[in-house]
C-alpha cells in the first residue's frame, strides 16, 4: 500500500528577528522536496501555504515582546490545518517558517495523537530548547517560546490560545542543544525533560540515547512527532539560519539520527524550520535539508547518489 504525505507550508517570519524565514517553504519547493520524496515511493500531496490576516497590535507586559497578535493568529490558523493534514495523511510534513510555527503544530499533533488513543512523543532537534515564556523572554522573539506553550507550562495566559492537549515532559527527547537561557534552564530541571546537548553528543554519539528513546516510543505505541530546527546542525554546510551557533550536528550525525528514525517506522509527522534562503549559498541549505527528510522518508546510504553542494 502506497504511503502518503502531505506538505504544508508555513511561511512565518514574526517570530524570529531577522526576515527571510517567509521564503523558507518555496526555498524546499524548489529545492525538489516533493520529487525526492516521491521518488521513495510516497504519494505526495502539496496543500500549499497557510496565510493570516493582518492583526492589530496586542500589547504586553513585556516590551521586549514583538509581533504577538500575529503569532497568535498564526498558532490558530496552523493547529487547524495541521490538524487536518495529520488526519488525511501517514506523515505530513511542515514546512516553516520560524520555528513559532510548532506552537501550532505540537498541539495539533497532540490532539491527533488523543483522537488515535496514542501517546505523543517529540524528537526535537535544535540548537535551543525554545522553553521561554512570554514573561522570561528577554529577546521578545516568539519563536523562543513553542516547547513552553505546547508543554502547558505558566506564562502564556490568554496571550496564546489554549491549550488543550499539553505535551507530557516524559515524552520529549531533545539533542543538539548548546544554546539554553538561564530561564530555559530552569525549566529543564523543574520539568525532568531528556535533553542531550552536544557536549553529550560528543562524549557518547547519537545512537545510544536515540535508541532508547525510540525504544520508549515503541513500547508505548506512541506516535513520533520530529521538529527539525536548521540551527541543530553546524552552520559550516548549513548557513541559511538567523540564529547560527557553531558546534552543531556533522551532516553524518544528522543522516544517522533521521536514518535510524525513518528504519524505526515510528515518525507520524516532521516539521522542517528555521530555513532563511535570504541567507543561504545557492540554496546548499535547502538541498541538505532535503537529503535529511529523505532519510527519514526511506533514503539510505546505498541509495544516495553523488551531489554538489
Amino acid at each position: 500500500m502506497t504511503r502518503h504525505t502531505i506538505l504544508l507550508g508555513a511561511p512565518i517570519q514574526t517570530g524570529a528577528s531577522q526576515p527571510g524565514c517567509i521564503m523558507g517553504p518555496q526555498s524546499l519547493r524548489t529545492a525538489g522536496l516533493a520529487k525526492i520524496i516521491e521518488d521513495l515511493g510516497w504519494q505526495v500531496s502539496d496543500r500549499g501555504d497557510l496565510t493570516i490576516a493582518p492583526q492589530r497590535p496586542v500589547p504586553h507586559p513585556n516590551a521586549a515582546i514583538h509581533h504577538l497578535a500575529e503569532t497568535r493568529a498564526w498558532i490558530d490558523t496552523v493547529r487547524e490545518a495541521a490538524l487536518a493534514a495529520g488526519r488525511d495523511c501517514d506523515l505530513p510534513v511542515f514546512m516553516g517558517g520560524d520555528h513559532s510555527m510548532a506552537a501550532g503544530t505540537l498541539p495539533a499533533m497532540a490532539e491527533r495523537a488523543a483522537e488515535a488513543g496514542r501517546p505523543l512523543f517529540v524528537l526535537w532537534l535544535d540548537a535551543h530548547p525554545d522553553l521561554h515564556s512570554l514573561d522570561s523572554t528577554e529577546s521578545g522573539n516568539l519563536h523562543g517560546t513553542p516547547m513552553a506553550y505546547a508543554l502547558g507550562l505558566p506564562g502564556f495566559d490568554a496571550a496564546y490560545p489554549a491549550n488543550a492537549h499539553p505535551l507530557d515532559p516524559a515524552n520529549v527527547c531533545m539533542m543538539g542543544i548548546r544554546s539554553v537561557d538561564r530561564a530555559e534552564a530552569k525549566r529543564i530541571v523543574e520539568t525532568g525533560i531528556e535533553v542531550h546537548d552536544m557536549r553529550a553528543i560528543d562524549e557518547t554519539g547519537v545512537i545510544a540515547p536515540l535508541k532508547a528513546f525510540l525504544g520508549r516510543v515503541a513500547a508505548a505505541n506512541g506516535m513520533l512527532h520530529v521538529s527539525f530546527d536548521v540551527d541543530f546542525l553546524d552552520p559550516s554546510f548549513a548557513p541559511a539560519v538567523g540564529t547560527t551557533v557553531p558546534g552543531g550536528a556533522t551532516f553524518r550525525e544528522a543522516h544517522l539520527i533521521l536514518e535510524m528514525v525513518g528504519d524505526s517506522g515510528l515518525a507520524t509527522s516532521l516539521d522542517l524550520v528555521e530555513l532563511n534562503p535570504f541567507l543561504d549559498e545557492r540554496g546548499r541549505t535547502a538541498k541538505v535539508l532535503c537529503d535529511f527528510t529523505a532519510s527519514l522518508f526511506g533514503r539510505r546510504v546505498l541509495d544516495r547518489q553523488t551531489r554538489s553542494y
